[in-house]
């Protein structure tokens, strides 16, 4: 048998195979932002084992986010009600967990039935509150998560501080207002109380789970697990139904309390959706620095530039300061010729071409960054002009160039010298420009918005 092409750590799928035990009769990219893999191991009586292999190639010592903490959660909530795919092995040398390929579609955006969007919404709600309400000593993880925080501040800003921590060398060099007010705003508004402390999914809602028919078979992705305040999971599932729109939200939070007896209010999940945001961009603007990426660069531009719209317009609902879009640039400018070429070469002649759904995926999204490339070419210059004219109206100084403006910004928001109203608005008018600019990623999810929160 010819093994499949592949690139794959030598020696890793030896170990894979001996969980069957048996031989690998199918290996297929998982098309995903993250590694993947869909096997299939041939035992000697001819029965198979579906899998789904997830590996990290770079493994970062002491992070708060990784695969081996979500191998541990989901061996730990196996026993527990609360749907997960089975561990069948973990690798330390490789890195790499195997999961059981459990049944079901992740696509609830795309079940065209409002009814059943809703029902299967309510069913997974039931297995969030399932989740919260769980004895945390009865499943053995602290020793993989750590200490439990003891105070509401902790709760709310504990895993923020790891990411800050984590990508402590990045950040020293770069320069985000967004990031540097959001984390700041997230200090001085962290909740004074909290219901309890609970296992939280850290990444839970729309397409990290799986459903059939009407039922959740799977809650899945558990990388960002951790102890932590249950309301921050209610902020999660706003963030992932902003990006994946699925019926909206009305009623689900008073489902979740009759449910769990865990007390919801508006103001939490106003809180935690600005948490979620501003904690998980910072691994997303990381990932826009490295030109070497691994995973799909337009993919990460699309979340770094609709979320941190998507911030500014939480940020704004929080402190009831109203934010609008500004107006763009001239739009008259010419086109690139040499980026149009390469554009309509890579999705006429090549595109056709290819057979592999993974290799036509990241055609696609080459070509995504090629027309990104071009409106940069055309149209930055004038984005980051109008940037320039707002900060220096904002401090009443002289802004130039973008990168001394964007200094000067940084400093007046860490030393406060800029009231909350007008920097939301600069941030906010920022944001929608970017936003404007890369629309090609952007287009990869088009017109989100946030849902009404009760």
């Amino acid at each position: 048998m010819t093994e499949p092409t592949h690139d794959l750590p030598e020696g890793l799928l030896p170990w894979v195979a001996s969980l069957g035990p048996g031989h690998i009769s199918r290996l297929e990219r998982h098309v995903a932002r993250r590694e993947a893999w869909v096997v299939d191991i041939t035992r000697g009586d001819g029965s198979v084992l579906e899998g789904f292999l997830r590996l990290d190639r770079e493994p970062a010592v002491a992070r708060n986010v990784s695969l081996q903490r979500e191998a541990a959660i989901c061996r730990a909530l196996t026993a527990t009600d609360v749907p997960v795919p089975e561990l069948l092995g973990w690798s330390d040398t490789h890195h790499a967990a195997l999961f059981s390929r459990v049944p079901g579609s992740a696509d609830l955006p795309g079940v065209d039935d409002p009814q059943r969007q809703r029902r299967i919404m309510e069913d997974f709600v039931g297995a969030i509150a399932r989740l919260h309400c769980l004895d945390l000593d009865s499943l053995q993880l602290d020793e993989t998560l750590g200490a439990r925080p003891s105070t509401p501040a902790e709760a709310a800003l504990g895993d923020l501080d790891a990411q800050l921590h984590a990508f402590a060398a990045f950040l020293k060099h770069y320069q985000d207002p967004l990031l540097g007010y959001g984390a700041g705003w997230l200090r001085r508004f962290a909740p004074r109380q909290i219901a309890r402390v609970s296992l939280v999914q850290g990444d839970t809602g729309p397409v990290n789970f799986l459903f059939e028919d009407d039922r959740v078979s799977a809650v899945v992705d558990w990388e960002w697990g951790h102890w932590g305040d249950p309301m921050e999971d209610l902020g999660n599932i706003c963030v992932r139904e902003f990006w994946n729109p699925s019926g909206g939200l009305s009623g689900l939070f008073e489902r979740y309390e009759q449910l769990s007896g865990i007390p919801y209010t508006r103001a939490a999940a106003q809180y935690y959706r600005i948490q979620q945001n501003v904690r998980g961009m910072i691994p997303i603007h990381a990932a826009c620095s490295q030109p070497g990426l691994r995973e799909s660069m337009a993919w990460y531009l699309s979340y770094r530039y609709v979320g941190d719209r998507s911030t500014c317009e939480a940020l704004g609902d929080a402190m009831s300061v109203a934010v609008e879009a500004p107006p763009m640039p001239d739009t008259s400018t010419d086109r690139s010729v040499l980026l149009a070429a390469a554009s309509a070469t890579l999705q006429r002649d090549v595109l056709p071409a290819l057979d592999s759904p993974f290799a036509r995926s990241r055609l696609n999204d080459a070509g995504v960054l090629v027309a990104c490339a071009e409106r940069e070419q055309r149209y930055g210059e004038a984005v980051r002009a109008a940037c320039c004219e707002d900060i220096g109206r904002l401090l009443k100084t002289q802004t130039r160039p973008y990168e001394q403006a964007i200094g000067q910004l940084m400093e007046a928001i860490d030393e406060e010298r800029v009231a909350d109203e007008p920097l939301i608005q600069l941030l906010a008018r920022k944001a929608y420009r970017e936003e404007w600019l890369y629309q090609p990623a952007a287009a990869l999810y088009p017109e989100r918005r946030w849902a009404a929160l009760d």
